[in-house]
């Protein structure tokens, strides 16, 4: 079941601001298609990222993927605990965010709500 509280990208990132800062993490579309992550790159807090700029970079037995960041602002938290335990994203996705932003700017046209984002997927998963 797809969240209704947040916002998606075209790129699988789901994006839930609260008090003005983005927290960011990936569907679960996005953990079954990379299969089981065993590593993640996370960012820096204190970093400036842009809106679709490379937030993170994860690691699974099929590939190594990007995290595009959803907002424009400066890395305020990162989940420190997927160093450890990058499985989470596979277990949780919705949980298991990977970086709170504090949003300066976010780019509400190339995000999907719950409703676009259900009909990519299934759009997706129709073309496989």
């Amino acid at each position: 079941m797809i969240p209704r509280d947040r916002k998606f990208t075209k790129e699988h990132e789901w994006v839930l601001v609260e008090d003005g800062v983005a927290s960011i993490g990936l569907t679960d579309f996005a953990q079954h298609s990379l299969g089981d992550i065993v590593f993640v790159e996370l960012p820096v807090v204190g970093d400036a990222v842009e809106a679709g700029g490379r937030l993170a970079v994860v690691e699974s037995v099929k590939a190594a993927s990007d995290v595009f960041c959803a907002a424009a602002g400066e890395v305020v938290e990162v989940n420190a605990e997927l160093e450890d335990a990058p499985e989470r994203i596979n277990e949780a996705p919705w949980e298991a965010w990977i970086a709170r932003v504090r949003v300066e700017a976010l780019d509400e046209g190339a995000l999907l709500d719950a409703d676009a984002y259900e009909a990519l997927v299934k759009a997706e998963e129709e073309k496989a």
